[in-house]
């Protein structure tokens, strides 16, 4: 049903809660996973236009990608990683079209209307742009 699961990965605490679904679901129907991760800082977004180097930031998310995909390859997975550089919805939407992807896995954060007025709201953008199906997991909740 599933054969290529485009994972959204954020680097942050919420990734822990997100990849153990995945990794069930994957294990499950033999799926092949593509962790995305999305740079969005000002390097990443002038990245081509402005001719940078790829800063610390880019460096270290594609670092985090390779780690948990190779955790992944560990447990007999098939991975692959692909950062992007740029709008978090939109390079979700156009790995996901592009890469052939059957299912886009999401972390969810529960945010509500202030929350996403600050920091916008990339599922839902991606739910409502997208014919493909997508897996909301709500992330863990911080300890106080």
């Amino acid at each position: 049903m599933y054969r290529k699961i485009l994972v959204a990965l954020e680097n942050s605490p919420a990734d822990a809660t997100l990849l153990p679904h995945v990794t069930a679901l994957a294990k499950t129907l033999g799926s092949e996973l593509l962790l995305l991760h999305v740079a969005d800082g000002f390097a990443a977004r002038n990245f081509n236009q402005l001719k940078l180097a790829e800063s610390e930031e880019m460096k270290a998310d594609r670092e985090y990608l390779e780690t948990a995909a190779a955790k992944l390859r560990g447990e007999g997975l098939t991975v692959s990683t692909h950062l992007a550089l740029g709008d978090p919805p939109k390079e979700i939407l156009k790995t996901a079209t592009g890469e052939h992807c059957d299912l886009i896995a999401m972390a969810s954060h529960g945010h509500r209307f202030v929350g996403d007025m600050i920091y916008g709201s990339t599922i839902h953008k991606v739910r409502h742009e997208t014919a493909i199906p997508v897996l909301l997991v709500r992330a863990a909740k911080k300890s106080a």
